[in-house]
This record gives C-alpha cells, sequence and structure tokens, in this order.
C-alpha cells in the first residue's frame, strides 16, 4: 500500500458522532483541528482514544484526523475510540480478533431514555397522594 492511503471509518456512542481517518504517520493525532490532549480534558477521555491503537499496537505508525459533534466529553471519546478501531480494521483485517477481544468494535448501545409524557423526567414519577 502507498503512503497516501486513508482509511476512513465512523464511530458512534450516546449522541455523538466521530468521523475518523487513519493514514499512516507519525502518531499525531488530531480532533477537531486540535491535538487530542487539548480536545479531551481528562485523563480517561484520552485513554479511551488511544485504547485501540495501543491493543493493535500501532501508536506510532498512524496520524488519526477526527471530526466529532454531539454529545459530551465520554461519549465524544467512545465515538472516536469506536471510529480508530473500525479504521484500523479497514486497514488490516488481521486486527480484528485483538481489537474485538478487548471490546473496541462493540457499538455501545444504551441511550438516553426519552423524557414521558405526565411525568417530570424518564422515570420519575411525579408524589402520589392518596387523599
Amino acid at each position: 500500500m502507498s503512503d497516501s492511503t486513508i482509511f476512513a471509518a465512523i464511530g458512534r456512542r450516546k449522541r455523538a458522532t466521530a468521523r475518523i481517518r487513519i493514514k499512516p504517520g507519525t502518531g499525531v493525532i488530531t480532533i477537531n483541528g486540535k491535538g487530542y490532549a487539548e480536545f479531551f480534558p481528562t485523563e480517561q477521555a484520552q485513554r479511551a482514544v488511544l485504547a485501540p491503537l495501543t491493543v493493535a499496537e500501532k501508536l506510532e505508525d498512524f496520524d488519526v484526523i477526527g471530526r466529532v459533534a454531539g454529545g459530551g466529553i465520554t461519549g465524544q471519546a467512545g465515538a472516536v475510540s469506536l471510529g480508530i478501531a473500525r479504521a484500523l480494521q479497514k486497514y488490516d483485517a488481521e486486527l480484528r480478533a485483538p481489537l474485538k477481544k478487548e471490546g473496541h468494535l462493540r457499538r455501545d448501545p444504551r441511550e438516553k431514555e426519552r423524557k414521558k409524557a405526565g411525568q417530570p423526567g424518564a422515570r420519575k414519577k411525579f408524589q402520589f397522594s392518596k387523599r
């Protein structure tokens, strides 16, 4: 494969959607035009972003360019992580087994439950009064 080959994938979590492109490079990770450490202030979110690259042992081999929108920090980090894992799988099908074993290819299905009419929240009810 030539050095100009780009592998793209989409990752989603909660309300966040990440469009990820990886290309052979030196390990620079850019999210929405900023470095990943600058974009994700928490260490937990930073670890989530690096996790698929660490499992695949490709941390220094790829440049990652990501565009992420929607949701909060945790959802966006999860979306970026899934996008990176899917892009790595497109790059090399052999990476599927270790990524899958660590759970990086699984889309977290949990979504926010909608608020229902006649109650204050998704599950909370107004106080019941017998009299």
